[in-house]
């Protein structure tokens, strides 16, 4: 399976880190993001940092990353923009 650019295998999950200009903006990206796990009912792991925030995708039922989780990083990706770690 491939994943998005950027994106890495950590502990059984798809995870990427992201840093956005300010903690506004970043929680901002995260209410953004819960919108759109919300819609699908897939749900990531999410941690903030001041700015900077990771996610972490995974199908817990199956107990490791699906394709479901790679189309969720690839929404994930193009809903951060240009934010980088």
């Amino acid at each position: 399976m491939e994943y998005p650019e950027g994106w890495q295998e950590v502990d059984g999950a798809l995870e990427r880190e992201f840093r956005f200009k300010d903690f506004a903006a970043a929680i901002d990206f995260v209410d953004r993001l819960a919108e759109i796990a919300e819609e699908r009912s897939h749900h990531p792991d999410i941690a903030i940092h001041l700015n900077h925030v990771k996610v972490r995708w995974w199908t817990y039922a199956e107990g490791r990353i699906t394709e479901r989780d790679v189309e969720m990083a690839e929404r994930t990706e193009k809903l951060a923009g240009g934010a980088r770690v």
